[in-house]
């Protein structure tokens, strides 16, 4: 089926990183409370996309991670269609376990979250294979820690800021307070994740090199 095992391995990362960020899209509408602050549980599933997106940088290259990106950001305007149009036909009345007011609630997203999290999750993609390959031309194949956390360090500060930005403070439905305290909790989240990541990061080298080394 695949000619060769890196074929096969691009297909399991790829696959991962897709189901995980469009996952990621769909659960974003919600706000959660940890303590006194405020952030999307979106942000659930980012941290696989980090590992998934590091990994398809080191072995598929910047050309991989970019056409990658595009591809799933096409994707997630095709799942945010297709809820459309399922919001749009009626459910079956006293027979669907979920009526039309539940079915939009949890997936009637508006346009501006969107719209905030296509353009998010491109720019921050954008710029985490930008920074990973700045340092890796830098460092060779030493210190996989610092592209890897550098480039989600960089690429989340702008993620956290504009989906929210545009999603929740541009419509009015979140004040400005609420947005940047909201935006630097998800952020600082990211970056905690980002540094508890990386000894999967090594292992998932180490088992994928092996791995390929077996062609």
């Amino acid at each position: 089926m695949f000619k060769t095992r890196k074929d096969f391995v691009f297909v399991i990362l790829a696959g991962i990183f897709i189901t995980n960020a469009i996952t990621a899209e769909l659960i974003g509408g919600k706000l959660i409370q940890i303590g006194p602050f405020v952030m999307s549980i979106g942000i659930l599933p980012w941290p696989i996309v980090f590992l998934t997106t590091d990994l398809i940088n080191e072995y598929f290259g910047e050309k991989g991670v970019r056409n990658l990106s595009i591809i799933t950001a096409c994707l997630i305007a095709y799942a945010f269609l297709i809820l459309l149009v399922a919001i749009g036909i009626p459910a079956a009345k006293g027979i669907s376990p979920v009526n039309d007011e539940q079915f939009h609630a949890v997936f009637g997203q508006s346009m501006w979250i969107i719209v905030g999290s296509i353009i998010a999750f491109l720019v921050s993609q954008l710029i985490d294979v930008t920074v990973f390959w700045f340092f890796k031309n830098k460092t060779g194949d030493q210190k996989i820690w610092l592209r890897t956390t550098g480039s989600t360090i960089i690429s989340q500060l702008f993620d956290s800021f504009i989906v929210l930005g545009i999603a929740f403070w541009l419509p009015g439905k979140i004040n400005f307070n609420t947005f940047m305290t909201s935006a630097l909790t998800g952020y600082t989240f990211k970056l905690v994740i980002a540094v508890v990541l990386t000894p999967l990061i090594y292992f998932g080298h180490h088992v994928i090199k092996k791995y390929l080394a077996k062609e």
